[in-house]
């Protein structure tokens, strides 16, 4: 379930208004398009920016969507005075589809498990037919 639809926000206020997209984070173009404790979907659509020399979606942009979507996944807290960071720590990709130019990619990062400061995390990035993209495993530390 979409807690921010229970506060009223929409899915352009959580990108804009409780926590925009990093330098780094607006220059690949995502945006976060659902985000509750332990689990966050980060969304973007591939332009001819993100495309290898294979003319697919280059790897690095499907690492950075699944690190993105895990980091968001472990920060959330209704209390924006109380912002939580974090780090990761290692980061693991498997791709196992290509994402072409038009595609419409989403990353959902879900909490797995942790201690207090060192979370496990696990993410699917699939495309606007639900197909697999590809897939991941993080593990973070919180601050």
């Amino acid at each position: 379930m979409d807690k921010s639809a229970d506060l009223g926000i929409t899915d352009l206020d959580i990108s804009e208004e409780l926590d925009p997209p990093s330098n780094f984070g607006q220059h690949i173009g995502y945006s976060l398009t659902d985000w509750s404790e332990g689990q966050a979907t980060v969304s973007l659509t591939i332009d001819e920016c993100h495309r290898n020399r294979a003319g697919i979606m280059h790897g690095g942009v499907l690492a950075t969507l699944i690190d993105t979507a895990c980091g968001y996944a472990i920060i959330h807290n209704p209390d924006p005075a109380k912002k939580r960071k974090a780090v990761t720590l290692s980061l693991s990709t498997q791709f196992t589809a290509a994402a072409n130019v038009g595609d419409h990619l989403k990353a959902t990062g879900i909490l797995k498990g942790g201690g207090k400061h060192i979370k496990f995390l696990s993410c699917e990035v699939r495309n606007q037919n639900d197909q697999l993209i590809g897939q991941g495993e993080a593990v973070m530390k919180v601050f």
